[in-house]
């Protein structure tokens, strides 16, 4: 029974270690179509939020800019996903939005190509974001446009924080200064 038990126990221990991926390990479009490794951010802290041009929460374009200009650079980083799951509110295509972003906002953080942040085509970034049985850490939905993900130097899941908070919050803007 021993001979039979012990394996099993160690491929229940070994395949719930695969499962949890890191941030890391995935491969995105920016927003001008080029594949961007999220390996390539390893060593810095990343604020990941889901976007839209015609939110109401859509300046807060500019405090993620505020704080990517003040914090930005070797140990933190930006990246924002345009998604189109809320009332229609990011209809344009890549091109489109990287021009709003610019134009309206000064956007210099990374932005990547639009994709589902919910439903059945979820991306699977988003996926791991959202499913503490692919990050180890939390279950949560995203509920509307500018929600924010923190995610560490190791790739790993710290929190979510809710589309209403600026981004210029003490939460946000502690967690990145330590």
């Amino acid at each position: 029974m021993k001979k039979i038990i012990l394996p099993l126990l160690f491929l229940v221990a070994t395949s719930n270690a695969f499962a949890q991926t890191s941030f890391h390990d995935f491969t995105v479009k920016d927003i001008e179509g080029n594949q961007f490794e999220l390996s390539s951010l390893e060593g810095k802290k990343v604020l990941v939020v889901n976007t839209a041009s015609k939110c109401g929460l859509t300046p807060q374009y500019e405090q993620l800019q505020e704080i990517y200009e003040t914090y930005g650079g070797d140990n933190f980083t930006i990246i924002g996903f345009p998604a189109n799951n809320f009332a229609n509110q990011e209809p344009g295509s890549n091109t489109e939005i990287a021009t709003f972003c610019e134009k309206n906002y000064g956007v210099t953080f990374p932005m990547m190509s639009k994709i589902s942040v919910k439903g059945d085509d979820i991306h699977p970034v988003y996926q791991w974001l959202t499913q503490k049985s692919k990050n180890g850490k939390m279950d949560s939905e995203v509920g509307w446009n500018f929600q924010k993900y923190l995610v560490d130097e190791n790739g790993q899941l710290v929190d979510m924080v809710e589309p209403k908070m600026k981004p210029t919050n003490e939460k946000i803007v502690n967690w990145v200064k330590n």
